[in-house]
């Protein structure tokens, strides 16, 4: 009887925990005598995978085992590689697929129309190719959104959920947000010491695009102010308050930290850039602009600093790894068990599977009537018994 072959993939942007989802999921293996192939680059390495070239094959494909992956959950990043490649929304065919048909679909942004092709088919082809009976990917909202559009296809999937935004629906927790919101709030203590010498207002911009809780738990640990991107505050709101606590502070200094996505009344974030395989442009950082009105208005200096990329550099801390190493052991009893179109979650506290989030309903936000305070851009504290551990519910 062949042995059972697994395929495992990390998409999208890279958060610390990865590499023990990975580890997990090998040695698992080994104990079941499995085979656990890593897929490089994320969703590419699906797409622009050659299997008649040798080249492309080591460039894309590579077998794991304990020898390979043992000491690969000390260091953060993904071991296997990373991209933003969505296989349903291809701009370009990659080289070897050149000539073929594929479905294609038009989409028109500002008045440019361009096209786009799904070569699932070839991804699917790939998989079989590969002798894959199970595929493992780990991601965001976005790798996941076409991991469920594979498991519609008839592949079998189980998905673990990572992300530093930690606005995956169907699970309280995501792969990489307690490391984020450590390193933050590590940021923001040692950045008192600056903006309290020159007394002036702090702003911190973190990643959010659409969600706003990794500014939110950060000012719920820092006790400091935030804007969300569920809600739009008016701008003398935010100058007053922020002023206020200026000079209400001994210190002379007050502080805010701002998602990337937040704003408000009568202001957009600027996007820039061509947009990625998933649609998503650059945004231009709303704490600049921020800074700009403080000191048009209020005459006070400002401290701007861009929490972002370092947060999701380095090594886990305990927490990630606790819930990176289950989800993958939960990902691997769930393929044990024949199951597919699932994700290890966290729901009411606890451990659990769900199905892979309908992409249609997007990512999962602050719900601001239970978590935010409007009148003081502040993070609610009260009644919180009986809540789950992370203060929400998937």
């Amino acid at each position: 009887m062949a042995r059972m072959r697994v395929g495992i993939l990390t998409g999208g942007g890279d958060v610390p925990g990865l590499n023990s989802v990975i580890k997990s999921v090998v040695y698992r293996a080994a104990d079941h005598e499995m085979e656990v192939v890593g897929i490089r680059r994320g969703w590419e390495g699906l797409t622009h995978l050659n299997l008649d070239d040798p080249a492309s094959r080591g460039r894309y494909v590579l077998p794991l085992n304990r020898e390979n992956t043992r000491t690969i959950d000390r260091t953060g990043g993904t071991f296997l590689h990373s991209s933003r490649t969505n296989p349903a929304r291809m701009k370009q065919l990659p080289p070897h697929l050149a000539g073929r048909t594929f479905p294609t679909a038009q989409t028109t942004k500002k008045g440019q129309t361009s096209t786009t092709h799904d070569i699932s088919s070839a991804v699917l082809a790939n998989l079989e190719g590969l002798k894959l009976d199970y595929l493992l990917p780990i991601g965001g909202d976005d790798t996941l959104s076409y991991a469920a559009r594979l498991h519609e296809l008839g592949a079998k999937v189980i998905a673990i959920p990572k992300t530093m935004d930690n606005d995956v629906r169907n699970t309280e927790y995501c792969v990489g947000f307690s490391t984020a919101i450590t390193r933050a709030i590590s940021a923001i203590e040692r950045q008192r010491t600056t903006v309290g010498s020159h007394e002036r207002i702090g702003i911190f911009r973190i990643f959010g695009r659409d969600a706003g809780f990794t500014a939110f738990y950060t000012a719920y640990v820092t006790s400091i102010r935030c804007i969300i991107p569920e809600y739009k505050p008016k701008l003398e709101h935010i100058v007053d308050l922020l002023v206020t606590d200026k000079r209400q502070n001994p210190s002379s200094y007050a502080l805010v930290v701002l998602s990337e996505g937040a704003e408000w009344e009568g202001y957009k974030v600027q996007e820039y850039g061509e947009p990625d395989a998933f649609g998503h442009r650059k945004k231009a950082s709303v704490a600049e602009s921020l800074s700009d009105a403080i000191k048009s208005r209020a005459g006070e200096e400002t401290i701007v600093s861009d929490l972002t990329y370092d947060l999701r550099s380095g090594d886990p801390d305990f927490v990630d790894k606790l819930v990176a190493n289950t989800f993958g052991t939960m990902a691997f009893d769930a393929l044990l068990e024949g199951k597919s179109g699932l994700m290890s979650a966290i729901v009411d506290g606890k451990y659990d599977l769900m199905p892979i989030p309908d992409p249609k309903l997007g990512p999962r936000k602050v719900d601001v009537a239970s978590m935010y305070n409007t009148e003081r851009l502040r993070p609610i504290y009260a009644n919180k018994r009986g809540l789950p551990v992370f203060l929400n519910r998937a």
